[in-house]
């Protein structure tokens, strides 16, 4: 098996339930990830955007983020990166409470690289976050900067 070097995860998310169960289910991972969390779109973009405070943080090489966020929603940050010529290469994992078709089809018409309904349950959570290291950790090559 190839070793692989750490995973850098933002997640944007206002929910400290969600927070800590992500959290958590990153924990028990044997994936070696680095969970970086910013909780409004404001901040996510100055995160991405390497202003301070957050400029020494690394490039995440993955991005769960979800819509229903405070100042600058989900779909607000997700326009601002995908057209972003420095950042759109990052994958965006939307990882929300929402299942409503509209906000699945205009998350993908904004380039959105998958669409996740948060379970509801503690199991059924830490399910999700296992299928997404093991898909976007270990299957895919991510794009990573040097």
């Amino acid at each position: 098996m190839v070793h692989k070097r750490q995973a850098n995860i933002l997640l944007i998310e206002d929910n400290s339930g969600d927070i800590w169960l992500t959290k958590e289910a990153f924990k028990q991972s044997n994936k070696k990830t680095n969970l970086e969390v910013v909780s409004d779109g404001v901040e996510a973009y100055k995160y991405l955007k390497n202003e301070p405070p957050y400029d020494n943080k690394p490039e995440p090489d993955l991005i769960l983020l979800d819509l229903n966020l405070p100042k600058w929603d989900g779909r607000d940050v997700l326009k601002k990166v995908k057209l972003d010529d420095n950042l759109k290469h990052i994958p965006i994992i939307i990882l929300t409470t929402s299942n409503a078709h509209k906000d699945v089809i205009n998350c993908y018409k904004l380039y959105a690289n998958c669409f996740i309904t948060k379970p509801v349950d503690y199991e059924s959570f830490f399910s999700i976050i296992k299928q997404i290291e093991t898909f976007w950790l270990d299957t895919v090559i991510l794009p990573t900067t040097v």
